[in-house]
């Protein structure tokens, strides 16, 4: 199984990536194949038409569309800003459709506060079932982002480690079942043609 996590946090002194690269690390260190795509270092220009419709779509659209399409799982990291997801990740979902469909996606949000992003997470979920993908109902919701990780991405507290190892347990073993079911279906489709 593929894992991509996109990554919408760009503002200078961002602290939401530390999330987003310790989620990496995490998977990475259970053989997991993750691809870390992170918009402040490929950032995507104001949509103006979405893949598939865009007569000449930027080249690191086409890119993005292909590394999203290759996984089996997303993970969608966000700051909250005025209690909601961040616009740069809007941004990108806006550019995909087929690249999310009936894929099952975890939710990590981060804010300043001690609410951990629960709205962004909120929208974030309405926003899954939108573009016909499978939210996870369980989040990882970040409080207190500026003290949450040190520069090398290392959590500074127990309840960052538990909350982040219980949500990748559930995320693996949803994400699991869903690529099962649609291997299954696939090889059905395969006998039957």
């Amino acid at each position: 199984m593929k894992v991509a996590i996109l990554l919408g946090s760009v503002r200078m002194g961002r602290q939401t990536h530390k999330a987003a690269y310790y989620l990496k690390e995490r998977l990475t260190n259970r053989t997991i194949e993750t691809d870390l795509i992170d918009l402040a270092e490929d950032p995507l220009p104001v949509l103006k038409e979405r893949v598939g419709h865009h007569p000449d779509p930027p080249e690191n659209v086409m890119d993005i569309s292909e590394r999203l399409h290759e996984a089996d799982a997303l993970l969608l990291v966000t700051p909250e800003y005025h209690g909601s997801v961040s616009g740069v990740l809007k941004n990108a979902i806006d550019y995909f459709w087929s690249e999310f469909q009936k894929k099952p996606i975890g939710v990590v949000a981060a804010s300043a506060g001690g609410f951990g992003g629960i709205n962004a997470s909120t929208h974030l979920q309405q926003i899954i079932l939108g573009v016909g993908a499978y939210p996870m109902p369980l989040n990882l919701l970040v409080p207190r982002i500026h003290q949450a990780f040190d520069d090398s991405f290392e959590p500074q507290n127990e309840h960052i480690i538990k909350s982040t190892k219980n949500f990748l347990d559930e995320f693996l073993w949803f994400a699991d079942a869903l690529h099962q079911k649609k291997t299954e279906d696939q090889e059905y489709e395969e006998e039957v043609a």
